[in-house]
């Protein structure tokens, strides 16, 4: 559909090496900047807050990203938009303070809460608790990969390979690299 020009996409992976990747800005920069290269209607909007941020010479705030994604989002006539957000659990999260994580989560809320039938969003995380109390009750869909025996079995696979297929490893004793195989797999907690 989205190469048929019948459906947009954007994505966006939170990312635990890249601090600028950790936070609702980072979030918001990259997708009004994914909507905007896919559709016009949405370039228009970017570029009302380029003018309106002195042609690019003033870094906009927050909530003008977050206006401005919405507006986007809002636009009428506009075919299916699926947004895919990855690694929420990258975020870092400081209980007890609002945190990037909290604001990410808050950003979710209000985009579901806009309530638009053609936006379809996907949200990807390790199920800790402060995720899952803000999540569970947006979704009408929700999988959970983390306990499924495919994705143990995908995991211990990609382990033995690297295993089993290292230089230095080869080397090894057959007990010892199974010991690594197990202790790995049984510790990946589906990750």
């Amino acid at each position: 559909m989205r190469t048929a020009g019948l459906a947009t996409m954007a994505y966006y992976y939170f990312d635990f090496r890249d601090m600028k990747k950790q936070d609702r800005y980072g979030l918001l920069s990259s997708l009004v900047s994914q909507l905007s290269a896919e559709l016009d209607s949405c370039y228009q909007v970017l570029s009302q807050l380029f003018s309106n941020h002195a042609g690019g010479t003033r870094k906009p705030t927050t909530s003008a990203l977050t206006k401005c994604m919405k507006d986007m989002l809002s636009l009428p006539g506009q075919g299916p938009i699926y947004i895919i957000v990855d690694g929420v659990d990258e975020c870092p999260n400081f209980p007890g303070r609002p945190s990037a994580r909290d604001e990410v989560l808050e950003l979710i809320e209000e985009v579901v809460d806009l309530k638009l039938p053609n936006l379809h969003l996907c949200v990807a995380s390790r199920p800790e608790m402060d995720i899952r109390t803000v999540l569970e009750p947006l979704t009408s869909l929700r999988i959970s990969l983390h306990d499924e025996r495919g994705q143990k079995e995908d995991i211990m696979t990609y382990i033995e390979s690297v295993v089993y297929s290292d230089r230095s490893m080869r080397r090894w004793k057959e007990e010892d690299k199974q010991l690594v195989v197990n202790t790995l797999s049984r510790k990946s907690d589906g990750m």
